[in-house]
C-alpha cells in the first residue's frame, strides 16, 4: 500500500475490531457494575441492612477482579502460543454468554442462596474473559501501529471503556424513562442483559475479519513462542510486571469511584434523583473519551510514561476534592467533579497500552500485559469500592480522598521501577 495512505486509513479494519471488541465487552462489565449499584442488593441480598446490601453487592462486582487475573493467565498462555486473534474471539465468547446468563438469573426470594452464588459464578465468568481480552485487543492496535504511532494506535482498546459506559448506563437511563420503578425493578434491568447477544455477535463478525498481527507472526516465524509462557514471564520478567500491575492501580481507582460507587452513592445516601445523576454521569463520561486521546496524542510525542505518571499526580489532587464535590447537593458540581476525575483517568488510562507493551517482550507480551493490567484491576478496580463504602458506614466519607492518592502513589512507584529497570538493560547492552 502507498506510503501516502494515512496510518488510521491504513489499519482501519485493525483499529475498528479493537474499538468495537472492547466496546462490547466493557459494555457486558458495566451493565453489571451499573445493576449492582441499582437493583442487586436487595434483590440478592435481601436478609442484610441496606447498607450491608450495597457492601455485599460490591463484593460480587469485585469477584471479577479476581478473575480477571486467572482469565490473563489462560489466554494470555493461548495468546502467546497460537495467536492474538483466536483468543480474542474465545474472550468475547465466554464474556458474552456470561452476561446473557445474568438475564435469566432467579432473585433470591425464588432460588435461596443458590440466588447470589449463580450471580457470582456469572461475575466470575466475566471477569474471566475480560481477563484474556483487554490484552489481546491492546496488542492488536499496537503490534500494528506505525513506528512513532504506539499510543494513538493503543487508545482504540482503550476508547472502548467510555464507549461500553455511555452504551450500558444510557440503556439504563432509557429504560429508566420508560417504565415504572417497580417493573424496572421487577424485569427491566435485565433487558440491558439481553440485549448483549446482539453486540457479542457484531463483536464476533468485526474480529473474524481481522489477521494476526505482524509482530507476533514474525516472531513465531523465528521459532521464538515458549512452550509455557507463563513460566519464562514470572521466571524472566516478574519485575516488569510488579511494575506493570503498580502502574495500572491509579486509573482503576478513580474509575470505580466515579462510576459503580458514584451512582450507588448519589441515588442512595446522597438522594439526588436517579435521572438527573445518571445525566450528570454519562455527561462526564466525556470527560474520560477526552482524556484518553489527549494522553494518547502526547504519549507519542513525549512517551507514555510521562503522561501516565502526570495522570496519576493529578488523580490524587482530584480524589481530593471527589467527596464534596459528590455530596455538595449539586448536580452541576457532581458533573464538574465526576468530569475532572474521568479526564485524569483518562490520562492515566490512555498510555497504558503502548506503556505496558513496552516492558515485554513479543514471545510472552500478551501474558505479560494481561496479569499486570488484570492485577492491577484487583488493587485498585475491586478494593477501592469496598474500602470507600466501608467509609461511609463508618461515617467518615472524608477519607475516600485517600484511595486514588494512594493509588496515586502506587503507579508513580511502579513508573519509577520500571524506568530503572530499562536503565539497567541500556548499560547492559
Amino acid at each position: 500500500m502507498s506510503q501516502s495512505v494515512h496510518p488510521v486509513r491504513q489499519h482501519a479494519r485493525i483499529l475498528t475490531a479493537a474499538l468495537v471488541g472492547t466496546s462490547v465487552e466493557f459494555y457486558d462489565f458495566y451493565i453489571f457494575a451499573t445493576a449492582t449499584a441499582l437493583v442487586f442488593g436487595p434483590m440478592f441480598f435481601p436478609d442484610a441492612a441496606p447498607g450491608r446490601q450495597l457492601l455485599l453487592a460490591f463484593m460480587s462486582l469485585g469477584i471479577a477482579f479476581v478473575a480477571r487475573p486467572v482469565g490473563a493467565m489462560a489466554f494470555g498462555h493461548f495468546g502467546d502460543r497460537i495467536g492474538r486473534k483466536s483468543t480474542l474471539v474465545a474472550s468475547l465468547m465466554l464474556m458474552g454468554g456470561s452476561t446473557v446468563a445474568v438475564a435469566f438469573l432467579p432473585s433470591y426470594a425464588q432460588a435461596g442462596i443458590i440466588a447470589p452464588i449463580l450471580l457470582c459464578l456469572c461475575r466470575f465468568g466475566q471477569g474471566f474473559g475480560l481477563g484474556g481480552e483487554w490484552g489481546g485487543a491492546a496488542l492488536l492496535a499496537v503490534e500494528n501501529a506505525p513506528k512513532g504511532w504506539e499510543s494513538r494506535f493503543g487508545s482504540a482498546p482503550q476508547l472502548g471503556a467510555p464507549v461500553g459506559f455511555l452504551a450500558a448506563n444510557g440503556l439504563f437511563l432509557i429504560l429508566g424513562l420508560v417504565m415504572s420503578e417497580a417493573d424496572f425493578k421487577a424485569w427491566g434491568w435485565r433487558v440491558p442483559f439481553l440485549l448483549s447477544t446482539v453486540l457479542v455477535g457484531v463483536g464476533l463478525w468485526v474480529r473474524l475479519k481481522i489477521t494476526e498481527t505482524a509482530a507476533f507472526a514474525e516472531a513465531k516465524a523465528h521459532g521464538k513462542a515458549p512452550a509455557v509462557p507463563l513460566r519464562v514471564l514470572m521466571g524472566q520478567h516478574w519485575q516488569a510486571l510488579i511494575a506493570g500491575t503498580a502502574g495500572v492501580v491509579s486509573c482503576f481507582a478513580l474509575f470505580y469511584l466515579c462510576t459503580a460507587f458514584a451512582l450507588a452513592q448519589g441515588t442512595g445516601l446522597l438522594h439526588y434523583p436517579r435521572t438527573g445523576f445518571m445525566v450528570a454521569q454519562l455527561a462526564a463520561n466525556i470527560g474520560l473519551a477526552l482524556g484518553i486521546i489527549y494522553a494518547a496524542i502526547w504519549s507519542d510525542r513525549f512517551g507514555a510514561w510521562r503522561v501516565l505518571a502526570s495522570g496519576a499526580g493529578l488523580g490524587a489532587v482530584v480524589g481530593a476534592l471527589y467527596w464534596s464535590g459528590l455530596s455538595s447537593g449539586s448536580l452541576l458540581l457532581v458533573f464538574a467533579t465526576l468530569f475532572s476525575a474521568l479526564f485524569v483517568m483518562g490520562m492515566a488510562y490512555g498510555p497504558l497500552t503502548s506503556w505496558l507493551s513496552s516492558l515485554f517482550p513479543v514471545e510472552v507480551r500478551y501474558s505479560g500485559i494481561s496479569m499486570a493490567f488484570n492485577g492491577g484491576g484487583i488493587i485498585g478496580g475491586a478494593v477501592t469500592p469496598v474500602v470507600a463504602q466501608s467509609f461511609i458506614e463508618q461515617g467518615h466519607g472524608h477519607w475516600i480522598g485517600l484511595l486514588p492518592a494512594t493509588a496515586g502513589l502506587v503507579t508513580l512507584a511502579g513508573i519509577g521501577w520500571s524506568r530503572r529497570m530499562r536503565r539497567k538493560r541500556l548499560r547492559v547492552v
